[in-house]
């Protein structure tokens, strides 16, 4: 659609008064050279400028067009049907690197064309996004267009004055303006913004539970898959994360992916997993594999908690003065408190001495624990402030499924739901929501879609069978 000039609103304006005045600009006829020069300049500023965009696309075309002229049709015949079969045989033969060095170039360049550039402006403008100023529109500059196997990742150069907030308030706009199910805005940089469209969820169908490779990873091991299909790495040590969810949304898948990828570091002795199940329920199927360090009586929940203070604090001392962070040793492991329903060991126990003990303990470790190697794994329901007050004290947060909207921002941050973290949305089938949540990381505030793996009771019996007393004390 071509642009509004100066003029053409007041133009439009009709009165059906008879006595009424009607305002014309005045009109300056510009001599015919000069608009042929503008758009002659234009025309070649266009010219390069696409050039310079797709030189492939321009190459497919002009070359047959130049051979033809140059060495008749018969040769350009032969050159196109080389230059045809030889992707095709390329694709055949190596489909993954063809995909990736021609398959995705060409699908960026067919998304640009016929659905970001064709749909810009009437989007743009109902969206809001785009503005009217004495008569003209200005749009957002739709800058290059990126497809990856998954999703579309569309740059964006924003109008002066706007900010991320106003493409955040927007998403729903986007995502049906541009055909897309979903869309997410990424802070790229000053004044520019990344919008992401997923074609299709990765994380639809249940992921197995990743095999144990045997490598002693400690610092950050595998759980899962990231919404591109990348496996997802979860820091555990030097951190604390909680994970909330509404019942059956996956809490466990997190829970038992976290511990089974620590199992070759504790078989090692680096790592040490401290285990408690208020709830009976989920962590008890694997009790061997946590040794002596496992309590589900409230009263042994404080104990044991209290037993890791005493370990975190004997340990800063010794580092006192020594070394400021801590690398796991035999001597002195790497420590996991994983807690199953923390909010009923912090506010719906009814012991009322019991759980000022457990809270207390809590509230120390997750503000002393990371640097000396005791770290907090916790899950819980409900994510409100008076049923787990040291919410924030956790630096790592991982919302699943939610009952309401409100519960995305309590548990990721304020915020978090308009960058994209649609955690309320996420299907209570197990089949094809359980797992799935968003990870918001202390380093960044961008939510990263992710989907844990399902450790099933048979795998559980497995890793029972192979570690089962390594987590002894030593």
């Amino acid at each position: 659609m071509l642009r509004k000039l100066p003029g053409d609103y007041t133009r439009d304006i009709v009165s059906t008064a008879p006595d009424s005045l009607v305002f014309r600009p005045t009109v300056v006829k510009t001599p015919a050279v000069f608009t042929i020069a503008v758009i002659s300049f234009r025309a070649t500023v266009g010219l390069f400028r696409m050039v310079w965009r797709h030189p492939l696309a321009c190459l497919a075309v002009l070359a047959p067009i130049a051979l033809g002229a140059l060495c008749g049709w018969r040769v350009a015949l032969v050159a196109v049907v080389a230059t045809v079969s030889a992707p095709a045989g390329w694709r055949l033969a190596e489909p993954v690197s063809f995909t990736a060095w021609i398959g995705l170039r060409l699908r960026a360049w067919w998304r640009w064309m016929w659905n970001y550039r064709r749909h810009w402006q009437p989007v743009m403008a109902v969206s809001g996004l785009a503005k009217h100023i004495g008569g003209r529109e200005y749009l957002p500059r739709l800058l290059k267009v990126t497809c990856t196997p998954t999703a579309d990742v569309v740059a964006v150069k924003m109008l002066s004055g706007q900010s991320v907030t106003d493409w955040q308030d927007r998403t729903d706009n986007l995502a049906h303006g541009f055909t897309g199910y979903e869309c997410r805005v990424v802070s790229a940089k000053p004044g520019r913004v990344t919008l992401v469209f997923p074609r299709r969820d990765v994380l639809a169908s249940p992921i197995p539970a990743l095999p144990i490779t045997g490598d002693v990873q400690v610092s950050a091991v595998p759980v899962g898959v990231r919404e591109d299909g990348s496996a997802y790495l979860l820091k555990l040590h030097g951190t604390h994360v909680l994970v909330a969810g509404a019942t059956g949304a996956g809490k466990g898948s997190w829970l038992w992916s976290a511990i089974r990828g620590l199992l070759p570091a504790q078989h090692a002795g680096l790592v040490e997993i401290w285990a408690l199940d208020p709830k009976l329920m989920e962590l008890s199927y694997g009790r061997a594999l946590f040794g002596d360090r496992y309590a589900a009586d409230p009263g042994a929940c404080a104990d044991l908690l209290e037993a890791a203070v005493k370990v975190m604090q004997e340990r800063a001392g010794r580092f006192a003065g020594v070394q400021r962070n801590h690398t796991p040793t035999v001597d002195d492991p790497f420590i996991l408190v994983v807690v199953d329903e923390v909010a009923f060991l912090t506010a719906y126990q009814t012991d009322r001495k019991c759980r000022e003990r457990i809270t207390a303990a809590l509230a120390t470790l997750t503000t002393q624990g990371r640097a000396v190697g005791v770290g907090v794994l916790a899950a819980l329901q409900d994510p409100r402030k008076e049923i787990l007050s040291i919410r924030n004290l956790f630096p790592d947060k991982i919302a699943l499924r939610l009952d309401e909207p409100a519960q995305v921002d309590l548990v990721l941050g304020d915020g978090a739901r308009d960058r994209g973290a649609l955690a309320d949305q996420i299907s209570p089938n197990p089949a094809t929501g359980a797992g799935i949540g968003y990870v918001r990381l202390e380093a960044s505030p961008e939510p990263v879609r992710v989907r844990a793996a399902y450790v099933s009771d048979s795998d559980i019996r497995a890793m029972v069978a192979e570690y089962a007393g390594t987590g002894e004390a030593r």
